[in-house]
């Protein structure tokens, strides 16, 4: 712990885990807003329906790391990334300030277009901030650092969802609030990425290519000519799978198999993102300071038993009739509740616990020259994945017809195979490279 909080207070590092932490938060800020007004009228709808806005929504923020990821990795690569973050930081209170006016004009296709230009803002920043870890970070920094990153963004996907929330049913109507809002919170990621110290340039040469569709394949085809590297990028991309099919159920969950409001799936959805920053620390503090693959196999078992915990919990529940239950009557309503929120905290942790290891070998073992690349090779594989995830949702729950219980069994069952796949073939993959973590 100590050397995370040594990290936290250098000019090193500080900065853009400052820079990241705003990022995620406006990010977050701005699509709770847009959901919530798209859901309670406050703006005209087009005629369409709530669901396929929201679904919409959803779609335009992914559409992007698709399109632009593999771009993003060659700009990452063949330019100065400090200077690139704040170019990005720009860029973001221009977009906000689009997302403002459709806001206060009630203009719902603004709205949008400000999300799938912060989609698109996501994209290119990703592949800069993994990046520029293993260049200001020390080898043995590398696991305390994304376990920061990755507590860190937690925390702020949390507090995002929650300020957005607030934020509007406190204005009653009035978006002037949280127009100042996504803007202030902008602001203060420019000012964050101006102490971001100048980067080495890796690959000044490099050729931009602008064909999205042949780069992102010559970008996923580099990535596979790296074994070692691919195959963390499976593991990377199977736990957005995972994280989506679960993420994505909760209100659904919280209203059809709980029987509680919305602040309920605010408090579920509170519980996951602090367990995944508890188990994104404690990978670190239990794991050691250098890059390994000790804590995956528990955070794997976590995925699959917890899982088995939240569906086995869900079954004992009882029947509501009536109004939906609140916090308080949530709280009050049985230890069936409790285990629910146990179940969700664990798989919370668990994930930390996974997720952490594989972000730092992935730095670890990328090419120098390629590091960006291969993150956006990481970007495109994730949005493959979470899309595959809804579209693996949707026929079990709507198509199918199949028990929300059922799904989570199953998703688990997956996980687990997935999982000893994975770890079978890393681990003598690990053991044999020659890879010297101070190049």
């Amino acid at each position: 712990m100590k050397n995370s909080e040594h990290l936290l207070a250098t000019r090193r590092f500080l900065p853009m885990f400052l820079t990241q932490f705003f990022g995620a938060l406006n990010d977050n800020v701005y699509k709770q807003a847009l959901l919530l007004v798209i859901t309670y009228g406050w703006i005209q709808q087009q005629a369409a329906s709530i669901s396929t806005l929201n679904n919409l929504a959803a779609l335009l923020f992914i559409l992007p790391y698709f399109i632009f990821s593999a771009t993003a990795g060659q700009l990452a690569d063949k330019y100065e990334r400090s200077q690139l973050v704040r170019i990005l930081k720009i860029s973001e209170i221009i977009i906000m300030l689009i997302g403002s006016a459709g806001f206060l004009l009630g203009n719902l296709w603004l709205l949008l277009l400000a999300l799938f230009m912060m989609g698109t803002h996501s994209t290119f920043f990703g592949p800069i901030k993994y990046a520029i870890l293993p260049e200001i970070l020390k080898p043995n920094e590398l696991m305390s650092g994304n376990a920061l990153f990755q507590s860190g963004t937690s925390m702020a996907i949390l507090i995002g969802m929650i300020l957005g929330g607030a934020v509007i049913s406190s204005s009653e109507g009035n978006l002037l609030w949280i127009s100042i809002t996504v803007l202030t919170i902008a602001v203060l990621g420019y000012f964050s990425s101006k102490f971001i110290i100048k980067q080495q340039v890796t690959a000044p040469d490099l050729k931009i290519d602008w064909n999205f569709f042949r780069t992102s394949f010559q970008t996923l085809k580099y990535a596979k000519s790296l074994p070692l590297v691919f195959t963390i990028l499976l593991g990377n991309s199977w736990y957005w799978f995972y994280g989506a099919t679960y993420l994505t159920q909760i209100p659904q969950l919280t209203q059809q198999n709980l029987h509680a409001s919305e602040n309920v799936v605010s408090l579920l959805l509170t519980f996951f993102s602090v367990g995944i920053g508890v188990g994104s620390l404690l990978c670190r503090r239990i794991g050691g300071t250098e890059v390994n693959i000790k804590m995956v196999p528990f955070g794997a078992i976590g995925l699959t038993v917890f899982a088995f915990y939240l569906a086995a919990s869900l079954a004992f529940v009882p029947e509501q009739s009536g109004k939906l239950l609140g916090l308080y009557e949530f709280f009050h309503g049985g230890w069936s509740y409790y285990h629910v929120m146990f179940a969700v905290t664990l798989l919370g942790i668990s994930g930390g616990f996974y997720i952490v290891p594989l972000y730092a070998m992935m730095q670890a073992f990328s090419p120098r020259s390629h590091r960006a690349r291969v993150v956006a090779a990481n970007n495109i594989l994730n949005a493959v994945f979470m899309v595959s995830s809804a579209i693996f949702s949707i026929i079990i729950l709507s198509l199918l017809k199949i028990d929300i219980k059922i799904l989570f069994s199953i998703t688990a069952i997956l996980s687990a195979i997935f999982s000893f796949w994975l770890l079978r073939r890393l681990k003598p993959m690990l053991n044999s490279a020659q890879v010297s973590l101070e190049d």
